[in-house]
């Protein structure tokens, strides 16, 4: 993360980086790899900045939910996803060359902070070793995501030769993540905790936030006694001190940036650097030009009701003639839906109305047609929505790259793998984030003891699909739980305003094909490999 005073400090070098190490085999010609560069803390914190904006596109950030079964892009296809998702795809698609290259272009910052910044003369040693600590935690997380897509991967540990770059081999993934998780222990017992921080330096990496990508990179091997163990020291704030903040809708606004529960963002600032995706995912009414990312029916069904009951549970209470009623508050503050009370940014409210024909007056422009620029889902994205936004949905909202709340649910899950999930979890992770989101229904909030192991998995694996609804994860929960080859194949369906034939008149708005056989994991890029011969390919490819 990186302060937003600083970004003035970055831009020029910044661009001039990315433009000099976009693959592996170029020589970079930066002046971050200019011996005479190397002559003030300032300049190192430059490169520094650098490589936290490298972190991650606010692209990959939204466009990934259309990877999963939450959503679907339905205009062109942004960050490659809808080719991803309808399974029509080869080693040649742009998502897998850019992501391969803008992580790599990351690493290589990383590692010209960590070979140069010993030549600043007369630093203060200790941040220098804090600088060290989080350019190696940048790169880690940057090798993390890296194996998660693509399994084997080059792994450099230092910015490689011309020769090096263009015959490396792969490493296998077992490997990768021994050094990630090494990178990380080393940068825990050296980075600040977030009290330790003076305000101005709002957004740097600190010792929790690097345990909190610890705990992920675990959950994601399955290795669940250390997950539990990482994410048990995170709760007891051994780490520094972190809660829920006590809004789920204010969570996702200007106004609460840096609060409790941030913990890894991806820093924005005011003119200077922003984002605008909600410009092609919000309602046309409310300022966007078109619709390209939508929820899907799958996402809207999985949010449980106010008495914590599914509704296909029986006594739920769920009316399909009335869907939204008495819902877990969390879609509305996620998802768009027809009828939604939708609060301007003067504060007064308004109703959208999206099913055609659904205004009682007849004068409203409905918010769904098919084959328009507008939803093809019949529903809209409401999260990170930016009452301050500037023209076309601009942006400058940190986007959460893990929060406070994922560790909750990676301590809930991983105790109940361990078999050890009982009362006391269950009332620190899961009926605190209800209690947070605002369930007050003792049988949503209570804890549910006559349910197996089983049981409690699907429970708190809805859970997170709920609470980290269109942050970007979902993808990666469906491919670790191995569950992808069954949400991902067959329809994805939008809402209930279509032929009763079908669906039972659920819109039929995508056609899925996820092959288990090799889609677990991406292709190594054909460029790469036209390149670099050493690089073999993944099974099915």
């Amino acid at each position: 993360m990186i302060n937003k005073k600083l970004y003035r400090f970055m831009i020029f070098l910044g661009l001039l980086l990315m433009t000099g190490c976009q693959r592996l085999d170029q020589v970079p010609e930066n002046q971050f790899t200019d011996t005479t560069y190397w002559t003030s803390i300032a300049k190192a914190q430059t490169a520094l900045n650098t490589a936290y904006s490298q972190m991650m596109s606010s692209s990959y950030f939204f466009y990934n939910e259309g990877l999963s079964d939450n959503a679907y892009n339905g205009r062109g296809d942004n960050a490659g996803t809808a080719s991803i998702a309808a399974g029509i795809f080869d080693a040649s698609l742009g998502r897998f060359k850019s992501e391969w290259n803008s992580r790599y272009a990351g690493i290589k910052t990383c590692n010209l902070i960590l070979e140069n910044i010993d030549r600043v003369h007369d630093a203060d040693a200790e941040e220098i070793l804090r600088i060290k600590a989080e350019a190696r935690v940048l790169r880690a997380w940057q090798h993390f995501m890296l194996t998660t897509w693509f399994g084997d991967i080059p792994l450099l540990d230092h910015d490689p030769t011309l020769e090096e770059a263009t015959s490396i081999s792969r490493t296998p993934h077992a490997d990768v993540i021994n050094f990630v998780l090494s990178e990380l222990n080393d940068a825990i017992a050296i980075l600040p905790t977030k009290e330790e921080y003076a305000a101005s330096d709002n957004g740097k990496i600190t010792s929790g936030a690097a345990l909190a990508l610890k705990a992920r990179v675990l959950l994601y091997e399955g290795r669940w006694s250390e997950v539990a163990e990482a994410t048990d020291a995170l709760m007891n704030g051994e780490k520094g001190s972190y809660a829920l903040f006590p809004s789920y809708s204010g969570l996702f606004l200007s106004d609460n940036e840096y609060s409790s529960e941030d913990m890894l963002s991806i820093q924005y600032t005011p003119v200077q650097r922003m984002w605008g995706e909600l410009f092609d995912m919000a309602p046309l009414s409310a300022g966007a030009r078109l619709n390209a990312l939508a929820p899907t029916q799958e996402l809207v069904d999985s949010y449980i009701m106010l008495n914590g009951k599914k509704i296909s549970d029986s006594g739920s209470g769920y009316d399909e003639n009335s869907p939204y009623t008495n819902r877990d508050p969390r879609l509305t503050y996620t998802v768009v839906y027809n009828g939604y009370q939708w609060q301007n940014e003067d504060g007064s409210y308004r109703t959208i109305y999206i099913k055609p024909g659904s205004d009682p007056s007849g004068t409203a422009l409905d918010e769904y047609s098919s084959g328009s620029s507008k939803t093809s889902t019949g529903y809209y994205i409401r999260k990170y929505w930016d009452p301050k936004h500037l023209n076309s949905l601009q942006s400058s909202i940190n986007l959460m790259l893990i929060r406070y709340a994922d560790v909750l649910l990676m301590n809930a899950e991983a105790k109940n793998e361990l078999g050890q999930f009982n009362e006391g979890t269950w009332a620190a992770t899961i009926g605190a984030l209800r209690k947070r989101a605002g369930f007050t229904d003792a049988a949503a909030t209570s804890y549910p003891s006559t349910l197996s192991q089983e049981q409690m998995r699907q429970l708190i694996r809805n859970e997170r699909r709920s609470e980290l609804g269109m942050e970007g994860l979902r993808i990666f929960d469906i491919r670790r739980w191995k569950i992808a080859d069954k949400v991902l194949n067959g329809w994805a369906h939008g809402a209930k305003y279509g032929v009763e034939s079908e669906d039972n008149g659920y819109l039929r708005v995508n056609y899925r094909t996820f092959d288990a056989s090799k889609h677990y994991l991406w292709p190594i890029p054909r460029d790469e490999r036209n390149i670099n011969k050493n690089l073999t390919q993944n099974p099915g490819y």
